[in-house]
């Protein structure tokens, strides 16, 4: 076989080779642009692509690993119930319903599967099931945070507490029972 026909041949088979790792890099960065939302491009940001899109599937595998489950019928109706009670709480002590509001969110989270151990854990959890939630639950804590050192006004105080809710709903399985 002369010299150029093996050239020709490893030629095409680099090609074809890089055709699929682009190919395959394009799907995995496709899948997780499409699991992760926003989060995707927060992650991005502040990691670069391939340190990012890293996180993002050690975030799925772990979250795999762990035993998210429904929560019983009884928990959710004392959740809804005690969610209620302190969102009328608010008008009265919007600092506490928030306070509140944070200790009800990570009790879902424990009653689900989800380890509550530390926030940013929490959060990064949160993010492979409900990404378009995760900006919103890290502006809560920050006001919910502000509120414990008392720099936080009532208006923070109710979008920390319609944030709370929407990622509450969403872990009681996304039905609209708040309203």
């Amino acid at each position: 076989m002369p010299t150029w026909e093996v050239i020709a041949i490893i030629a095409i088979v680099v090609a074809v080779v890089l055709g699929v790792v682009l190919l395959m890099s394009r799907r995995r960065t496709d899948h997780l642009r499409s699991r992760f939302g926003p989060e995707y491009q927060r992650t991005v940001q502040e990691r670069g692509l391939r340190r990012a899109e890293e996180e993002l599937e050690r975030r799925e595998r772990r979250v795999e690993k762990l035993h998210i489950h429904p929560l019983s019928p009884k928990h959710r109706d004392e959740f809804v119930a005690a969610w209620r009670r302190d969102q009328a709480r608010f008008v009265d002590d919007p600092s506490g319903a928030v306070s509140e509001a944070d200790r009800l969110v990570q009790e879902v989270m424990k009653h689900r599967g989800y380890p509550v151990s530390d926030f940013d854990r929490r959060v990064e959890d949160i993010s492979v099931d409900h990404p378009h939630l995760v900006d919103n639950y890290r502006a809560a804590r920050v006001i919910a945070e502000r509120n414990r050192r008392g720099s936080a006004d009532t208006e923070e105080l109710r979008k920390a507490l319609v944030y709370y809710r929407a990622l509450f709903e969403e872990l009681l399985e996304g039905q609209e029972v708040l309203r």
